[in-house]
C-alpha cells in the first residue's frame, strides 16, 4: 500500500477516531498520533483520559496543541502512519490564544495546514487527519462562535482538497466524499 493523505470528518460521536485508529491498524505498525486536545477542565481530562486507554500502547503519542505540521516533520520520520486528531482543537486552540484577530486566526489556520501538507509530502507515511464537521447545524448566536466556524469549515476545505480520500461520517457510516463512492446498497 502506498501512502495516503485520508482526511475524516463528521459529527462529535460519530466515530471519526475510532476510524482513524482502524485504518492506522490496517495502513502501518510505527505509528505516531498527534494529540491537540489540552485539558482545560475536568471533563476535557477526562476525555483524553479515555482516548490515551484506548490506544494500542506501541503507538507514539505527541501532544502538540498547535504547531502540528512542524512537530511532525521533526519527529515522523521513523512511522509510516500518522493520525492528527484533531484539527477541531487545534483551531480552537488557535482561537485561544491572546488577543488573535479574525485575520490572525484565518492566517494561522491556513499557515497549520500548509505545514501538514508540506510534512506529509516529505515523510513517506500515510496522514489520517480527524476534523469535526461543524457548519451543518444552525447559525452560532455570538460572533466568536461564527468566526469559530467559518475558519473550521475553510480548514476542513483545505484538507479535503488536498487529501487522497475524504471521508464523511454520518452516524457511524463512513461515504467517501472526495471519490463519490457510498457503498451503499440499496
Amino acid at each position: 500500500m502506498g501512502k495516503k493523505f485520508i482526511t475524516i470528518m463528521g459529527g462529535a460521536r460519530s466515530g471519526k477516531s475510532r476510524l482513524a485508529a482502524d485504518l492506522a491498524k490496517r495502513y502501518g505498525r510505527n505509528v505516531l498520533f498527534v494529540a491537540t486536545a489540552q485539558p482545560s477542565d475536568r471533563e476535557m481530562s477526562e476525555r483524553i483520559r479515555v482516548h490515551r486507554s484506548e490506544r494500542p500502547v506501541e503507538w507514539q503519542t505527541s501532544e502538540t496543541p498547535v504547531d502540528v505540521g512542524r512537530a511532525i516533520a521533526q519527529n515522523g520520520r521513523d512511522f509510516d502512519t500518522v493520525i492528527i486528531d484533531c484539527i477541531t482543537l487545534l483551531v480552537s486552540n488557535l482561537m485561544r490564544r491572546p488577543n488573535v484577530r479574525e485575520q490572525q486566526l484565518w492566517t494561522a489556520a491556513e499557515s497549520e495546514v500548509e505545514a501538514i501538507a508540506e510534512a506529509y509530502r516529505a515523510l513517506s507515511a500515510t496522514f489520517i487527519v480527524v476534523t469535526n464537521e461543524v457548519g451543518l447545524g444552525i447559525v452560532p448566536a455570538y460572533p466568536a462562535g461564527r468566526v469559530y466556524r467559518d475558519v473550521l469549515g475553510r480548514t476542513n476545505r483545505m484538507l479535503a482538497q488536498i487529501s487522497d480520500e475524504a471521508v464523511m461520517l454520518i452516524a457511524g457510516f463512513p461515504v467517501d466524499i472526495k471519490n463519490a463512492r457510498t457503498d451503499l446498497s440499496w
